[in-house]
């Protein structure tokens, strides 16, 4: 896979370009829509891959504590089915709006609210899309600093993580992300 990676603090932060469904982390994000039962992009071909075990549970999920969606920003975790991955962290990123509907807040939320997630059920790693630049239309460049953001200031305080990845589908979006990293972290040790 090609990409890069840097430290922040003890934890290995990798940009690379590939399929999250083949990542072979502890958790996978899937940047869900808030009803939990799949779609289209990302959520999609983690719920096709994973197979029918994370449906049923993403359904138990909405019955028992989110009857009306899993609401913006928020994360929930299931078992990762099929998947290398042995979680799967659901969250649901924002709908670009032009930017003044709180979409900032709301994304940085749903990369916090999922690194809290990892970091509570002891998980050493865990591997990122980039969430709502797909269907939802946030602007990569500016999703990519606020998710580099939120990922260096968590790991700043946090030094449970080993390893983040943010896998990217493209190789223009892991380049957007790779000149972000830079930008953010311009100390940080990048090959």
């Amino acid at each position: 896979m090609a990409g890069s990676e840097f430290h922040v603090g003890r934890t290995k932060v990798c940009l690379v370009q590939g399929d999250i469904t083949d990542m072979d982390t502890d958790a996978i994000v899937n940047a869900a829509n808030s009803t939990l039962m799949g779609g289209g992009g990302v959520d999609g071909a983690i719920h096709r891959r994973a197979g029918p075990r994370i449906l049923e549970e993403c359904r138990r999920i909405r019955a028992e504590e989110w009857p009306e969606g899993l609401p913006t920003g928020k994360a929930v975790i299931t078992s990762g089915g099929n998947l290398k991955a042995k979680r799967v962290i659901h969250s649901v990123g924002p709908v670009w709006r032009g930017g003044s509907q709180d979409e900032p807040k709301l994304l940085a939320d749903a990369y916090r609210n999922s690194l809290r997630l990892a970091v509570s059920n002891g998980l050493k790693s865990v591997a990122f899309p980039s969430i709502s630049t797909g269907a939802y239309g946030y602007p990569i460049e500016q999703a990519s600093r606020v998710a580099l953001n939120v990922i260096r200031e968590f790991l700043e305080r946090e030094d449970k993580l080993e390893r983040v990845v943010f896998v990217l589908f493209t190789k223009e979006d892991l380049e957007i992300y790779e000149k972000a990293a830079k930008h953010l972290c311009p100390s940080e040790r990048q090959p």
